[in-house]
């Protein structure tokens, strides 16, 4: 008998602490896995961070054609450095392209300075020496099917120069079109201030005051070629007639 009213209490007071532990939320402990120390732990990524492309190539901001994918541009075009900005690190042009029948020829003038391309995406590089200090003509190509619309390139040249009012160039900027041999020729022409190495949407450049621009996109057999003269307005002005003899004799093939 005594066994049993000790078995009864025992029964009883594990019922009441049941109750009791129901009553008070406890819960049971979860299952969950132990991290590994000897693995490393992942990195944190914020949501919609973009990957970095795999390349070691930087291009100079104004080396970037209209319609490039950007960090932070408008669709068609990259740095990219500019206003704290992240460099957008591209994939060399692939120096094979836009050679034999895809290539455009021209004969530069006597007076231009070759220099080394700086980048890929640079088919040819020229000091051009002139009264108020040198200028710079650049002949851009990106490969086959790049560098966007001839006529958002240029209203991109001409947002990289500010009017007297202080407002980018695009409405003051001169353009015309026209064919040699074959190739259809985009002309541009801007002046003002030029922000060295600025681009839309990328913060803002050197300021060079007095400066213009003469630039020509001529569509090639695979993508557009584009010809970038820059410089103290003067100095452009001195070579107006250079460059326009250098693009009328441009020529399909190479």
């Amino acid at each position: 008998m005594k066994l049993a009213r000790t078995f009864a209490l025992s029964f009883s007071f594990l019922a009441a602490a049941t109750l009791l532990s129901a009553a008070c939320g406890t819960k049971p402990e979860l299952d969950v896995e132990t991290a590994d120390p000897d693995r490393p732990a992942a990195a944190a990524q914020s949501p919609g961070a973009p990957v970095a492309p795999q390349s070691a190539h930087t291009p100079a901001a104004e080396d970037m054609p209209e319609g490039h994918p950007p960090v932070d541009l408008p669709a068609d075009h990259p740095p990219l450095g500019a206003g704290g900005q992240p460099a957008l690190e591209l994939a060399p042009v692939d120096p094979s392209a836009g050679r034999g029948e895809a290539a455009i020829t021209w004969q530069a003038p006597a007076s231009w300075i070759a220099e080394p391309p700086s980048s890929s995406m640079r088919r040819a590089q020229f000091r051009v020496p002139g009264p108020d200090g040198d200028g710079e003509c650049v002949v851009f190509y990106f490969g086959p099917g790049q560098g966007g619309d001839p006529k958002a390139n240029a209203e991109r040249w001409a947002s990289q120069f500010l009017d007297a009012s202080g407002q980018p160039a695009r409405d003051t900027m001169k353009t015309r079109e026209v064919r040699v041999d074959g190739i259809d020729v985009l002309w541009v022409e801007a002046a003002g201030t030029y922000q060295a190495g600025s681009m839309m949407g990328m913060g803002q450049g050197t300021p060079k005051p007095g400066w213009a621009l003469l630039g020509a996109i001529a569509s090639g057999p695979d993508a557009n070629w584009f010809f970038k003269l820059t410089g103290p307005a003067a100095t452009v002005e001195t070579h107006r007639d250079d460059f326009d003899a250098m693009i009328q004799s441009l020529r399909p093939g190479g």
